[in-house]
Formats: structure tokens, C-alpha cells, sequence
């Protein structure tokens, strides 16, 4: 299973998102041959934006490669990526989907980037341990210094994503005030790309704040 695969490479920090079981449940802890480390001290959350809300880089893991303008990598150019960000003081997150139906166009659209594993085009199917598997193979073998480095930095920092989700909701109801979503059957497709739109931009606090400061004072005026 997911945990068995993220000890074997030298992974513990596991969140996970609305269990259908009471956590920790003794059904996983048993079938985790011995990976009871992470299912004991994994996170707990209701959803997907909370269980991100104090990261600054999220990217998803999918297959399947949707109707979204976002920059696609492997998980080796990933795992080379996230150990620079984690090496600056960033804090960096991988979001995998339910093993029957993948993350939601919802969930995806709050990443940076999507990960996503070349396959035969024979046949491309994986489940949710392998595939952790194969990013945690990467991460292990390129390097096995511990990701926990802790940098104290002056000045601007990353955006955590519970500001960007929060810029995202003072967008979208000021947005509503104005009309722009008002097409009911649009609205959700509509969203998804002006939040596609931002979740592309590395935003440091500073912007959120400036980008929050704009959209205030256009609907000031309005009024």
C-alpha cells in the first residue's frame, strides 16, 4: 500500500483527505508490513484545501492529462524541483487522487504543476501505491538527506495556498457581485480557469496581499 511505498523510501509525512474508515484504522496499519510510522502520524483532513493550506507548492499526480494550460513534468524533473524549493524553506506537496476515480478537475486545478509517469501506450494503469512508488523511488534516489531543512529568510516568502484559495474566493465573489460568473451552467469551468490562471505564478505573500488590495479597491469604486 501507499505507506508501505513511502517508508521503503524514506517518506513519512502523509495527509490524508476525508478517510472513508475512522483513522488510523487497524485494517491499513496491518497490511502496512510494518510502515505503522506514517499511518499513525498521518494528517487528517475534511478537504483537499484545507490539507493544503499551509503549503506554497502543491503539484498532482494524474494519468490523465485534462482540458487545464499546465506545465506537465516527470517525476524526476519534479523530484529535482521540490528538493531546490524545500532547500529554499519552501514547503512543497504531491496530491494523488482516490485509487477508482483520480483527483478532480477541482483538486488539479490548485496545483503548480502535474506529475504525470510515461507508460507503455498499450497500457497505462497504475494503482495509487505504485504510483507513489515510482515518485518515491525517485525522490529516494536522488538523494537521501533529510527534506526537513529549515532556513530562516528575510523579507518575502511564497504564498501558502490558504492565501491563494483565500485571494481566489475574494476574487470569485467579487467576480459574482459584477455578474462575470453569472452564467449558472459556465460558473464552474469558468472558475477553474481563473484559478488555473494563478496557480501557474509562484505568488509570494506580498503579491496575494497587493493582488487582494487591487480587487478592493476596484469594488469600492464600483459601489
Amino acid at each position: 500500500m501507499a505507506a508501505r511505498a513511502m517508508l521503503n523510501c524514506g517518506l513519512v509525512h502523509l495527509r490524508l483527505v476525508d478517510p472513508k474508515q475512522d483513522w488510523p484504522h487497524s485494517k491499513a496499519i496491518s497490511a502496512s508490513s510494518g510502515a505503522e510510522v506514517v499511518l499513525r502520524n498521518a494528517r487528517v483532513f475534511k478537504t483537499t484545501t484545507k490539507a493544503i493550506a499551509d503549503l506554497n507548492h502543491i503539484y498532482a499526480s494524474t494519468a490523465r492529462i485534462r482540458d487545464m494550460n499546465k506545465q506537465v513534468v516527470s517525476p524526476y524533473d519534479s523530484v529535482k524541483e521540490i528538493r531546490r524549493l524545500i532547500k529554499k524553506g519552501d514547503r512543497c506537496g504531491i496530491l494523488f487522487g482516490p485509487e477508482k476515480s483520480g483527483l478532480l478537475n477541482d483538486e488539479i486545478v490548485l496545483s503548480r504543476k502535474i506529475i504525470k509517469i510515461s507508460l507503455s501506450p498499450f497500457h497505462r494503469s497504475l494503482n495509487l501505491s505504485q504510483a507513489v512508488l515510482l515518485f518515491g523511488y525517485e525522490w529516494f534516489l536522488n538523494g537521501t538527506r533529510s527534506s526537513q531543512i529549515k532556513i530562516t529568510k528575510q523579507g518575502a516568502r511564497p504564498a501558502k495556498s490558504i492565501e491563494v484559495t483565500r485571494f481566489f474566493q475574494h476574487l470569485e465573489s467579487e467576480l459574482d457581485k459584477g455578474g462575470f460568473l453569472g452564467i449558472k451552467e459556465k460558473r464552474p469551468q469558468m472558475v477553474r480557469n481563473i484559478r488555473s490562471i494563478f496557480s501557474r505564478i509562484d505568488l509570494m505573500d506580498h503579491e496575494v496581499r497587493t493582488l487582494r488590495g487591487i480587487i478592493a479597491s476596484l469594488s469600492s469604486r464600483r459601489k
